[in-house]
């Protein structure tokens, strides 16, 4: 048996932990993007802040801090703000512009008005940023392509529709650019209006749509006339 006496060397020493030294954490390496996403990057943050403030109410700068980078990073790939939103804006009436006319499949000539509606209702709805943008006027716009030049073009879509149910009722078929124009000037205006009230549902505004141009057209006369004292 061991007996220990005060001041004995034998005597067991409480055992201390190592110190550690505490190491700073790693810090997560950042991906680099390529210049193609980069500047993907760059379009959906632009459009996200065109839809907002307008074109006017937008600087480089706040593109530039959204997006992360520095403001020359801006000016590479689009030479300014007028650059980048002039590819946001062309971006949009493409797609709008293909939606419309991949949806006219149908050979009669209702079921094409209600087509035509759904697409453009279809577009407001999942592209609700973009219709802002469009329908937005900017000195841009009007320089690369405004709405009026796209509902044009949609316009001459449904004016060769209009042009072959004219012949067939034996109306004047160099009318249809007037009537294609008023039916989707139309429907341009009413998706804007739709855009912000979102009542009635989706179907119900384009069935009321169709109802009033189509049985506008049903009704239509060879030779309209004016029944006011107004004559010209």
């Amino acid at each position: 048996m061991m007996v220990l006496v005060a001041g004995d060397s034998t005597a067991p020493e409480s055992e201390t932990p190592p110190i550690v030294s505490a190491k700073p954490p790693r810090r997560a390496r950042r991906t680099r993007m390529t210049g193609k996403e980069r500047r993907e990057q760059l379009v959906q943050v632009g459009r996200t802040i065109f839809a907002e403030r307008g074109f006017e109410g937008t600087s480089v700068e706040e593109i530039a801090a959204k997006a992360g980078v520095s403001k020359p990073v801006v000016y590479e790939h689009f030479g300014g703000k007028e650059g980048l939103y002039a590819v946001v804006v062309d971006r949009e009436m493409r797609q709008l512009l293909e939606m419309v006319t991949g949806a006219l499949t149908a050979g009669h000539p209702r079921e094409l008005l209600e087509q035509a509606a759904f697409a453009l209702l279809d577009y407001i709805e999942q592209y609700a940023d973009g219709f802002r943008i469009l329908v937005r006027d900017s000195p841009v716009a009007q320089s690369h392509g405004s709405f009026a030049s796209l509902i044009s073009d949609i316009a001459t879509q449904v004016e060769d529709i209009l042009g072959l149910e004219f012949k067939t009722r034996g109306f004047d078929a160099k009318l249809a650019p007037l009537y294609a124009q008023a039916l989707v000037g139309m429907v341009a205006l009413t998706g804007q209006w739709w855009l912000d009230v979102r009542r009635p549902k989706k179907a119900e505004v384009a069935a009321h749509l169709v109802n009033l141009a189509w049985n506008g057209l049903d009704g239509m006369e060879e030779k309209p006339r004016l029944i006011g004292h107004r004559k010209a």
